[in-house]
């Protein structure tokens, strides 16, 4: 019999949805917050006032063309599930329409926020493209082909993206899909392609699937082996953790928010290898224009040369966007962003009549479609060689984002904004793409954990009741950034002192209010309202939808579960298991060596402790929560040749991951 600890593994070692479910829809208790937060004090609501003087709202082209060809909203504004629960909500944004300012919102977030709540079908191109809006994170564009729809993305639910679809049929004629296009590796553009299509009709060859090369293994892999801190980290970024209000969360730059419906993945059956490759899609031709390395590993572009239509994917947006997100991924080069749309704007740009973006809104006419790509191009090639430049003159990841100011003359266009990425978390990206997390200071190398040196700091500031009165000075002042270094010390020195979170969660309220970067308020708000009431509940990672399990690969699976394993509790462990998947015609040998545990497909052990044998088909109920492994071999799927005390080992070794952690000290249930 094998240990039950076993039993628990699989699944848990590799929560594939930790973007899927997680990441972009886990059950957060937004109920568990109020959501009134503190009035804005008088040194917010005079900033708030002087931008609103000193931005330029007269430029009001971006509400024109949010505006522009809308054809109608869905009955309700709210999208449900099969169970009737609410998988998307637009009304609980309707603060937003009622044409107050706010001071608790940075006004130019607002500007944004108000322009996001474009919510219904809208026609870009007469008879050819159309675009549903505010269903979700991204839009979903639909380009009417020769006998039916080809879609470009696809949204993050299923339920979200059959309303979309739904939509459009009612409204301008019932069609078939016929394609379906990824623009790139982020789930929120191509988890609800189950709500549109079907795998027996991609397998037919009715419906085909195009994405961009390296498609499928950055859309499973970015988010495997971090996944539960990504999970958990998400949820702050996008204010999963608070209700919706002037005081909470209000936008997410790039659309409202996550729908929170089911998701799937169906395999590309066109993958566009070339840097550019030419297609002809349901009678329409299309050159796809590969940019990896740009906002996502692999995502590409599209031109329509017969209409002049520019398909910009994520790469160009009404925002600059994330060099680092904040809910944790690889760092991604601005320089390379820039280039991209720099290569996009004279193949393409200079001709082009019509941008259409996978987010926010499209542009019209060519004068304005090459100011838009020319400030987002110098945007990230200024943020590249700013940054660069200061490190080059001394100053260091810990001073960057207090030193790069985006030029005026940039500041001046609402498109290059900071509203999903911001200058303070995206100067510092640069910097540590170049250079490295370290300073050059050998203080910092290798430095105490805050928990360790705060007890120090307090005591050396004269102690808690020092701390506090001068921490109540400093907000009585409005001096938040200095109040949060003193109060965050005394916070982890001492996690249970209430009157210390309460305050630094007062400092946070306050500089949440005053960024512009939704992210960023939204991190602060969120840690506020866990500093005050503890984490949220969260719930319990949903299984892995088959589509997902399928998509995953079996090496993929075992990297996943090698990141469970404590290195304290399998030191001095060894030994070698054979893995043979027959129906896949694949074999594996996984290693336990040096306390880690490693995998090599195309190969086997001439001497394994022991050798597992079963059809890559059914691991999958495994990935998907729905079996253990342990339960599989014991029912007969699969055979076990030698010595299985090897698995008992290997489940001995392995430690369960919980969604919920702690992020700021002493805001654990």
């Amino acid at each position: 019999m094998l240990n039950s600890r076993t039993s628990k593994t699989p699944f848990k070692a590799l929560i594939v949805l930790c973007t899927v479910s997680v990441t972009f829809g886990s059950a957060f208790a937004q109920d568990h917050f109020n959501s009134k937060g503190a009035e804005p004090s008088s040194y917010t609501a005079e900033l708030q006032q002087q931008l609103r003087d000193s931005l330029p709202f007269e430029d009001e082209r971006d509400f024109e063309e949010s505006r522009r060809g809308f054809i109608a909203e869905p009955a309700s504004r709210q999208i449900l599930g099969a169970r009737g629960n609410v998988v998307w909500d637009m009304t609980k944004y309707d603060f937003l329409l009622r044409g107050e300012e706010f001071d608790s919102i940075h006004p130019s977030l607002q500007r944004q926020a108000t322009l996001n709540m474009n919510f219904g079908l809208f026609e870009v191109v007469p008879d050819f493209i159309y675009q549903v809006r505010g269903f979700d994170l991204a839009n979903m564009t639909l380009v009417r082909g020769e006998t039916g729809w080809i879609l470009f993305d696809v949204l993050l639910s299923s339920e979200t993206a059959a309303a979309a679809l739904a939509l459009a049929n009612e409204q301008l004629g019932e069609l078939p899909v016929r394609a379906v296009i990824y623009s790139h590796s982020h789930i929120d553009h191509f988890g609800g392609v189950l709500g549109v299509t079907n795998e027996e009709d991609v397998r037919s060859g009715a419906v085909q699937i195009i994405a961009p090369s390296g498609f499928m293994e950055e859309a499973i892999a970015e988010n495997v082996y971090a996944g539960n801190a990504m999970s958990r980290r998400s949820g702050l970024q996008y204010g999963r953790v608070m209700p919706s209000s002037p005081f909470g969360q209000v936008d997410s730059a790039i659309g409202k928010g996550l729908a929170a419906g089911t998701t799937g993945l169906i395999a590309p059956s066109l993958v566009i290898e070339d840097a550019y490759e030419n297609h002809v899609i349901d009678g329409i031709s299309i050159e796809f224009q590969n940019t990896p390395g740009t906002e996502a590993p692999a995502e590409m572009n599209a031109w329509f040369p017969d209409q002049k239509v520019f398909w910009a994917a994520e790469n160009i947006t009404a925002t600059v966007h994330n060099i680092y997100t904040l809910r944790g991924a690889l760092v991604r080069d601005a320089l390379q962003w820039s280039k991209q749309i720099n290569e996009a704007l004279y193949r393409y740009g200079l001709e082009a009549d019509v941008l259409v973006s996978s987010h926010n809104w499209p542009r019209w006419g060519n004068e304005r479609i090459q100011e838009v790509m020319r400030v987002q191009r110098d945007a990230y090639a200024n943020l590249n060689n700013q940054v660069l430049n200061l490190a080059n003159q001394g100053v260091t990841i810990n001073e960057i984002h207090n030193e790069y100011q985006v030029p005026p003359s940039l500041q001046r266009h609402w498109n290059v904004r900071q509203y999903h990425g911001s200058e303070f978390h995206n100067s510092r990206a640069v910097l540590n793409r170049y250079l490295g997390y370290w300073d050059g200071n050998p203080a910092t190398l290798a430095p105490l954990s805050p928990s360790d040196s705060a007890p120090l700091f307090v005591e050396m500031m004269g102690g808690a009741d020092a701390i506090l009165s001068r921490g109540e000075d400093l907000h009585e002042q409005g001096q938040y950034r200095l109040a949060m270094e003193i109060l965050n010390k005394l916070v982890y020195a001492e996690p249970d002192n209430r009157q210390a979170k309460d305050l630094l969660a007062s400092v946070f309220e306050q500089l949440g209010y005053q960024y512009e970067s939704a992210s960023m308020r939204n991190v602060f708000l969120s840690s506020a309202q866990e500093l005050r009431n503890g984490a949220p509940p969260i719930g319990a990672p949903r299984g892995t939808s088959p589509s997902l399990a399928r998509a995953m690969t079996t090496t993929q699976w075992w990297d996943a579960l090698a990141t469970r394993v404590d290195s304290r509790l399998a030191d001095e462990m060894n030994f070698t298991i054979n893995f043979i998947s027959p129906d896949t015609d694949q074999q594996f040998v996984i290693e336990m060596s040096g306390a880690t545990l490693s995998n090599i497909e195309g190969y086997l052990s001439e001497n394994p402790d022991v050798t597992i044998t079963m059809n890559r088909s059914d691991l999958d109920p495994v990935i998907m929560g729905q079996a253990t492994l342990a339960q599989q071999l014991q029912s007969g799927v699969g055979e076990v040749q030698g010595n299985q005390a090897v698995l008992l080992q290997l489940a001995a070794s392995l430690v369960q991951f919980t969604s919920g952690f702690e992020v700021m000290p002493g805001t654990q249930n």
